[in-house]
This record gives C-alpha cells, sequence and structure tokens, in this order.
C-alpha cells in the first residue's frame, strides 16, 4: 500500500480509501438558520398593555380637579460633603405649595443645617420639642409608633427627599408624635423654627402666606385629593338635599406620541443574488424590528418624559424595610395599586432576589398560567421578568406593579395603526428609494406612549438590594 507523508506535521498518513468530508461539503447544500439575535427579549410590557388608539397623534387623560397636596419630595444636590436643598424645591411643601418668590427661597434653603447620623440612630423622638422642618437629604428610615396594644409599630419608611414638620413651621406642633429612627446612614438637613420665622420678619409675601394657609380652610377633598362631592346620606324625611357638581382639571395631561426610528440599508447586488433560499431584505427587515421592538419597550420604562418610572406619583412609590425585596414589601407594594392589580413587573435579577428571601421564610409561592406560560406570582398577581429597568451601580433596583386596561382606569400603551406603508400594527416601512450606489434605503418607524389613567394604577418599589446575603 503507498504510504504518502504528511505536508503539516512529517507524519506518514495512509492514502484516503474514500472521499473526505471537507471535500464532499463543496457539493452539499448546508443547513442553515435565520440569523439570531441575541437581545431579543420576551418583552412582556409590550405584550400585557392594552394598546389604545390615539388618534391625531396625542391622548388627553380628563380627571377630576386635584388640589394640590404636596408631592412628598424636596431634591437636594451636593458639593463634595455639602449638601444643600434646591430652593424651587421647598414650593413642594403644603404650607409653600405654589410659592414662586425666588430669593425668599433662596434665603430659607441657606438656613439649613446639615447632620449626618449612623444606623440605628435617631433623628427625632416622640415627645421632644418639634424645633423646625427636618428634610431626609440621603439615606432611608423608620418613622416609628406605638400600636392600639402598647407594641412598637412601624408607620412608615422614608428615604431621600422626604420630611418631617411641615406643622412646626404653620405654629401647629409644639412636639414630635413619632421616633425617626435612620435604617442606613443618612443626611438630614434641618430648617429651625427660629431661622424661619427670620426669614418671615423680613419677607412681607412669606407672611402674608403664612396668614393665609392659618386664615383660610383648605378645599373639602377626598382622601385622593380630588374636590369633594357633596352627598347625603342616613336622613329620613323631607331634608333638604346638598348640591354638588363634578369639577374637572383644567389643563389635563397630554400625550403625544412618541416615535423611533432607523434608515435600514440594503445593497442591490445583495438583494439581488443572495436571497436564496432565505430573502437577505426579509431578514434585515426582522432583526431591525425586534431592535426597535427592545428599543420600544425601554422606552415605555425609562422615557423622562413619560416613561413609567419617572411618571409614576411620588405617592405611589413605596421603599424597602431593609433593601431586599421580602414578601413584607411586595405586600406593602400591593397596598399601593389594591383595585384589581394586573401584573408585577421586575427585573429577572429582582425575582431571583424575591425567590430568596420568599426560600429563606420557607414560603413557596405558586405559579400563574397566562397564555400557556408558568410565571412566578405573588398572591395571585404573576411576576413578569423585564430586563429593561435599570440596575444601578449600587445593585439596586425598582419593581413596578400596575393596574392595566381603559375600562379599569389602569395603565394604558399608546399607539397609531393604518399608518401609511404599514408593515406591522403601528409601524411602517417605507422606500426611501435607491442612492447612487445602488443601496436601497427603507425608513422604519414605530410610534407608541404609555399613560396611567390615575395616579393609583401604577405603583413603584424602590431601593430594591440584589445582592443582599443572609
Amino acid at each position: 500500500m503507498t504510504e504518502t507523508v504528511d505536508a503539516d506535521t512529517g507524519d506518514d498518513q495512509p492514502s484516503p480509501l474514500s472521499l473526505g468530508t471537507n471535500a464532499a461539503r463543496n457539493l452539499a447544500t448546508t443547513t442553515k438558520t435565520p440569523p439570531q439575535m441575541q437581545n431579543v427579549t420576551s418583552r412582556w410590557l409590550l405584550r400585557l398593555l392594552p394598546w389604545v388608539e390615539a388618534r391625531g397623534g396625542t391622548y388627553r387623560v380628563n380627571r377630576r380637579l386635584t388640589y394640590a397636596l404636596g408631592d412628598g419630595r424636596v431634591t437636594c444636590v451636593n458639593t463634595g460633603d455639602r449638601v444643600r436643598v434646591v430652593p424651587a424645591e421647598l414650593s413642594e411643601l403644603p404650607l409653600l405649595r405654589g410659592f414662586d418668590d425666588g430669593a425668599v427661597l433662596a434665603a430659607l434653603a441657606e438656613r439649613f443645617e446639615q447632620r449626618d447620623v449612623g444606623p440605628g440612630d435617631v433623628i427625632v423622638e416622640a415627645g421632644a420639642p418639634a424645633d423646625g422642618l427636618v428634610v431626609l437629604a440621603h439615606g432611608k428610615a423608620q418613622r416609628l409608633g406605638t400600636g392600639e396594644y402598647g407594641d412598637p409599630a412601624v408607620l412608615d419608611v422614608l428615604a431621600d427627599g422626604q420630611f418631617l414638620g411641615d406643622p412646626v413651621l404653620r405654629g401647629e406642633q409644639e412636639t414630635w408624635e413619632d421616633t425617626t429612627k435612620a435604617l442606613t446612614a443618612c443626611t438630614v438637613l434641618t430648617l429651625s423654627r427660629r431661622a424661619f420665622a427670620e426669614v418671615a420678619d423680613g419677607a412681607e409675601a412669606l407672611r402674608e402666606r403664612i396668614e393665609r394657609a392659618r386664615r383660610e380652610p383648605a378645599a373639602a377633598h377626598n382622601s385622593d385629593g380630588e374636590a369633594e362631592i357633596s352627598l347625603a346620606a342616613g336622613h329620613h324625611g323631607e331634608v333638604d338635599l346638598p348640591g354638588t357638581f363634578v369639577d374637572y382639571e383644567l389643563a389635563p395631561r397630554e400625550y403625544e406620541l412618541s416615535v423611533a426610528q432607523t434608515v435600514l440599508r440594503v445593497h442591490t447586488r445583495v438583494a439581488d443574488l443572495y436571497n436564496e433560499p432565505m430573502d437577505q431584505t426579509e431578514q434585515q427587515l426582522r432583526l431591525t424590528i425586534e431592535g426597535l421592538r427592545e428599543c420600544q419597550e425601554h422606552e415605555l420604562v425609562n422615557n423622562r418624559d413619560f416613561g413609567l418610572l419617572h411618571n409614576a406619583d411620588l405617592r405611589q412609590r413605596v421603599h424597602t424595610r431593609d433593601g431586599a425585596p421580602t414578601p413584607d414589601d411586595m405586600d406593602e407594594l400591593l397596598s399601593t395599586v389594591w383595585k384589581q392589580p394586573s401584573f408585577f413587573l421586575a427585573h429577572p435579577r429582582a425575582i431571583a432576589a424575591f425567590g430568596r428571601e420568599c426560600s429563606r421564610r420557607g414560603l413557596y409561592p405558586q405559579s400563574a398560567d397566562v397564555g400557556g406560560h408558568q410565571v412566578p406570582a405573588w398572591r395571585g398577581v404573576p411576576l413578569f421578568p423585564c430586563n429593561k429597568i435599570p440596575v444601578s451601580t449600587h445593585r439596586t433596583t425598582s419593581i413596578l406593579l400596575m393596574r392595566a386596561g381603559e375600562h379599569n382606569q389602569g395603565v394604558v400603551g399608546l399607539h397609531q395603526t393604518g399608518l401609511p406603508d404599514e408593515y406591522e400594527p403601528g409601524l411602517s416601512v417605507r422606500f426611501m428609494g435607491i442612492d447612487e450606489k445602488a443601496v436601497i434605503s427603507y425608513l422604519v418607524s414605530t410610534y407608541h406612549s404609555v399613560a396611567p389613567l390615575v395616579p393609583d394604577a401604577l405603583g413603584v418599589l424602590e431601593h430594591v438590594e440584589l445582592g443582599r446575603e443572609h
């Protein structure tokens, strides 16, 4: 038998007795997949939101008249280790709501004194003299009180920007009713009653504002801040019934459709010669649309103008008690959207962190069947993953809960169908021509937005830690 010498290794190799696979592949038809794309996700938010037509590109949300109650947050900024209140943010205090004298607000902001407290330190103590306004510039604290049977109770969890003591500035409170204790290292800013009075003595507009607040009773409103509807119940006989009407907001919120666009370019040589067994233009378009849909979901969550994270009412935001997402925290979140909650939305790592907390307590939540998919659930409300919810450098994130649907006064997605050259509902692909380099261009566009119809349709659990070890 003739032997050959391998040119690369110099080893003697026997002559082949049949055609090798490397040569045979030249005559074979390769089995191939369509182009794959790693960052395609399930996009549960796009699938779960009820989509409403926004004709004219704008969707107006009419509501009952709501009186401003203050949003509970005073924004602070820092320069190095020096923290200060943003003067304009003081108009968020109920006493100063709508007060726009910049010079007076700046004078008040300069009078705040900074104090750093450690975990477990008392910020204000029940029964102690209430000496001013306290702003929690950074950190997390618990407001503690006494339950009906004398046992300690957690009344609230406070975080960045929340404050205590507005009635103190009004002269309506002399001592602290509850104890507030730091859960983490906190930076606290305090405006004393004396400093406030000194500024008021030199500012006639502020004095008039304080007197008007003391003299005029607050407009009648319900627990949600809406103008009260006068009703009578439980009466007998022929009594005079109250007259009433339902007032509306004069400047309701309008949501304009946002756009995500790109120009897809395909060379005519590729489109003409390389279309077997797959259409090159179709595959390019498919992957481009997948990218646009991912961008669309990201915008619905994160856009600063209409995104869910930035448009949740501040009174609908709750904080974790100790960082990790516990069953107690999820129940607290459910209490913000208690009217027919539809689903939770969380980063996959937040779902894993919640699972660890359940396992630690010996709890094994039931799953929910959603279109044939078994998904985690809490209290019967499904918990869907969404990697568009950001995770901070400190490994914290947020969990969303919403009520969906226009008939439920919930959260709705906004789009417009029937577009020129519509390729999918709400998405158009328009031919833009062929340039002098023989490149075909297509404009791919999708229009979208999202709107919570009432504030309690959306709740957010903030400061969710992902890496808490026990």
